[in-house]
């Protein structure tokens, strides 16, 4: 492709007022369904808090999974996905955001958390207490926040910087952020997994469960990069953007949800074969109790992007693209849901109301709406990057 063709299809991407107007409708809309369901639906503070935690882990999930996106590929040197780092760049830049709306679970940690009733607690939870106590739980959470927050502001800052210079150096910068932060994120993205989702189940434990929420969070990142995608090319924007580029997006989408599943059916079934009780606990308590979400989550996270994805021309199509990225989007709030719930509120008193539904749209209202803003903020392609060029002559033949 000539440069000046190039030229006409990385234009600077201005966020349309109809844009905001219906962000705007829809965090109106979020926020009158969360006060109409909190005073409707009897909110008592185990299921306020755990809809807190809920919504800001799958914000600041979305950050640090694009982040990865962006890291791995620059690590690895990668040609292809330079069309669309913009957009993984904006979602992950995003991380304070999604730290804002994560912290105030510490005023809740009471109604989240039983090893915080430091006067109820039994042997095995004595064991764990020098690990699961208030003081280093609201240390480590700031340790993750910080570190997540200066890493991805680098990769994002230096990145930006390249569009007005570009010596390699800043490249190989570049490089160093993003190695530092997947060595940061490798570690962390486990333990804030323990402390924010494995210990409402404090009894409880896995060893994969590191990598399962990793996985988690980082597939719908991938189906939230694919949504923003085709958004922006149906504004009139990422014309560069073809079918090559949305087969690789795909084959991540339909690979990493395959990835997922293996991870759930290997802790399930390791957990079932023991039939310890102390493990076996975390899946009655979901099956008995959360019967249907429990098979709709393998359903919608799984089978729907594995059958939708499977066939090569369904990963080239935008459209559908988009369809299956929403559905695995729904799916992995399924999933969150699910990790929280049953320990956090319980079967008898958890459902998915107006409270619950509301408080995601506003959550994602304006989580997009910023995103949005981070777009206008820079060149939509990176065009000094050393494999500028080479992503527009991408064809991607398997």
């Amino acid at each position: 492709m000539h440069n000046a063709s190039i030229k006409e299809f990385t234009k600077d991407f201005i966020f349309p007022k109809k844009g905001t107007t219906v962000l705007t409708i829809a965090l109106v809309i979020g926020f009158l369904m969360t006060v109409v369901g909190y005073f409707v639906g009897g909110i008592d503070g185990h299921r306020f808090w755990a809809n807190i935690l809920l919504n800001g882990f799958l914000i600041i999930g979305l950050s640090l999974g694009a982040g990865f996106f962006v890291a791995v590929h620059l690590i690895a040197e990668s040609g292809w996905q330079t069309s669309v780092q913009r957009i993984g760049e904006a979602i992950a830049s995003r991380i304070w955001l999604g730290a804002l709306m994560i912290i105030p679970i510490i005023l809740g940690v009471h109604s989240l958390y039983h090893w915080s009733h430091t006067e109820e607690l039994d042997a095995l939870l004595k064991m764990k207490e020098p690990y699961l106590n208030l003081p280093f739980f609201v240390i480590r959470m700031f340790v993750y926040l910080a570190g997540w927050i200066f890493l991805l502001g680098k990769i994002r800052q230096v990145s930006l910087m390249t569009d007005t210079n570009p010596d390699i150096k800043l490249f190989y910068r570049l490089r160093t952020y993003s190695a530092l932060f997947v060595v940061f994120f490798a570690i962390t993205s486990s333990t804030a997994s323990w402390d924010w989702l494995m210990s409402i189940d404090a009894h409880w434990f896995s060893t994969l469960y590191g990598w399962y929420t990793f996985v988690g969070i980082f597939v719908n990142s991938i189906a939230v990069i694919i949504i923003f995608l085709v958004v922006l090319q149906k504004m009139g924007y990422m014309e560069h953007v073809n079918n090559e580029h949305m087969h690789d997006l795909g084959k991540y989408l339909f690979g990493f949800s395959i990835f997922w599943a293996y991870l759930w059916i290997s802790q399930y079934l390791l957990i079932w074969y023991a039939n310890i009780p102390e493990e076996t606990t975390y899946f009655v308590t979901r099956i008995k109790g959360f019967e249907t979400l429990f098979y709709v989550n393998l359903i919608v996270c799984f089978l729907a992007p594995f059958f939708g994805l499977m066939s090569r021309g369904n990963k080239r199509k935008s459209d559908w693209l988009l369809y299956v990225s929403i559905v695995v989007f729904m799916g992995h709030w399924i999933d969150t849901y699910l990790a929280i719930m049953p320990g956090a509120v319980g079967a008898e008193h958890a459902h998915i109301g107006l409270f619950e539904i509301g408080m995601t749209v506003m959550y994602v209202s304006v989580f997009t709406w910023f995103v949005f803003k981070a777009l206008t903020k820079a060149r939509l392609v990176p065009e000094n990057h050393p494999f500028y060029k080479e992503s527009f002559d991408y064809e991607n033949i398997k």
